[in-house]
């Protein structure tokens, strides 16, 4: 696994990749793994889009991502990539999307279990009263991405 540390105006992220797709992006304060920092082609373009996305100069990524996780997960996780910038959905609404319509607490639990925040856009995911909700990086995070996409609260 490749691994790639750098600063954000949000606080140090870091990204992981293998056999050529970004398989992890870690957010500011959370656990990283015990590797040395060592940027490749892949994981600098990486951050080039994210810092070109948290200064609002970009909207949407052009990466490959290979996310591991359940097959349930995965359909969650695909229903992310497809709500537009700007947009947000409930999680009854991806739920519906993955036909599970009652499975809002399992979109949750996929939600927590993104391996690449940002990039699969799990903050665009509300309440079903529209409020923030829990998120990985932490609300103030989520609030501040939403914010970059034109959502106050």
């Amino acid at each position: 696994m490749d691994f790639y540390s750098f600063s954000t105006p949000f606080g140090p992220m870091a990204l992981a990749g293998e056999a050529g797709a970004i398989t992890h992006l870690y957010l500011p304060g959370r656990p990283t793994p015990r590797l040395v920092s060592h940027p490749t082609p892949l994981l600098l373009e990486g951050e080039r889009q994210l810092l070109e996305y948290l200064s609002g100069q970009r909207k949407t990524f052009d990466l490959p991502l290979n996310p591991q996780g359940t097959p349930f997960q995965k359909r969650v996780w695909q229903a992310l990539e497809a709500i537009p910038w700007g947009e947000t959905r409930t999680y009854r609404d991806i739920a519906q999307a993955v036909d599970s319509p009652r499975g809002f607490r399992a979109v949750g639990m996929a939600n927590h279990h993104n391996p690449i925040p940002i990039f699969i856009p799990c903050h665009r995911v509300v309440g079903a009263d529209g409020s923030l909700t829990g998120y990985a990086g932490g609300l103030e995070l989520k609030q501040a991405l939403l914010a970059l996409e034109g959502h106050t609260f």
